[in-house]
């Protein structure tokens, strides 16, 4: 086979996520997100960092066309060549769960208080692989299991309010793995649990991503967390990217005067938990 052959191929397979120049406005006119680009292949894990109001979850919601009510997206987005700004929702949903799926910060907001849990699991699993019946059932147990929940059947009969906070996480995560996506987008994900339930989230979640060959775009402002979680990583302030490259030089040598404020305020915070 020619090298030029070779090249073809490659070129013909679409980069599972490539952003050009992605802008948030509100209706307004007023930038939330200026010019955002990036790329993500199978299997790479990529990092968003900023403080609050920096971009970086307005960035992650419009990948998949999930921005607020009020906002629009302008530039491009393409999830596994297919593109995502402008699309009609129902083609969005045939990407959501399958291409791409997201675990949010909040999982109480995330999960409906009025469906029971193992519906919520299996939703994504009846509309897009088509489950029905004891084939659903055994599908969702299995999805609750495989996130370290004990008695899947309780929990799949139980509603969200009836569970742990770790627990609920837990069943988001299970809800949007259910299809197995090719890219998983988690946007702050342990935000919102206690302290000591944090650690084991994120360790099921690198063992998942790492399990399935997943990409991970992930969504954070604790420079703690995403270099235990991500190689690359894109440093937003202001809706702008002000520094992107791996995660070891950003936190050894950075070069932006934000990003250097951003690591002296992490290293000073952990150097204070340290005391006795």
């Amino acid at each position: 086979m020619s090298a030029n052959t070779v090249g073809a191929q490659k070129q013909a397979t679409p980069r599972l996520l490539e952003v050009d120049n992605l802008t948030v406005t509100t209706r307004g006119g007023d930038v939330l997100v200026r010019d955002v680009s990036f790329r993500l292949d199978a299997g790479e894990r990529l990092s968003l960092i900023g403080e609050s109001g920096s971009g970086k979850s307005l960035t992650s919601f419009a990948l998949t066309g999930l921005l607020p009510d009020g906002l629009q997206a302008t530039g491009s987005v393409l999830l596994d060549g297919v593109p995502v700004i402008g699309a009609r929702e129902r083609d969005l949903v045939a990407l959501r769960g399958q291409v791409a799926s997201t675990v949010f910060q909040e999982p109480m907001t995330a999960l409906d208080p009025l469906m029971r849990l193992g519906r919520q699991v299996g939703e994504p699993l009846r509309r897009h692989l088509g489950l029905r019946g004891d084939a659903l059932r055994r599908a969702v147990h299995d999805a609750l299991a495989e996130v370290g929940l004990p008695e899947p059947e309780r929990i799949a009969r139980a509603y969200s309010w009836e569970i742990s906070g770790g627990q609920r996480q837990r069943v988001a995560i299970a809800a949007a793995l259910a299809c197995r996506p090719r890219l998983l987008i988690a946007d702050e994900p342990t935000t919102a649990l206690d302290v000591t339930v944090q650690a084991d989230v994120l360790a099921l979640l690198e063992r998942l991503v790492a399990e399935r060959g997943m990409a991970l775009l992930f969504v954070s402002h604790d420079l703690a967390v995403v270099s235990r979680m991500a190689q690359r990583a894109i440093v937003l302030r202001q809706g702008r990217v002000v520094e992107e490259g791996a995660i070891g030089g950003l936190l050894s040598e950075p070069r932006d005067p934000y990003t250097a404020e951003l690591v002296r305020s992490a290293r000073e915070l952990d150097a204070a938990l340290e005391l006795p």
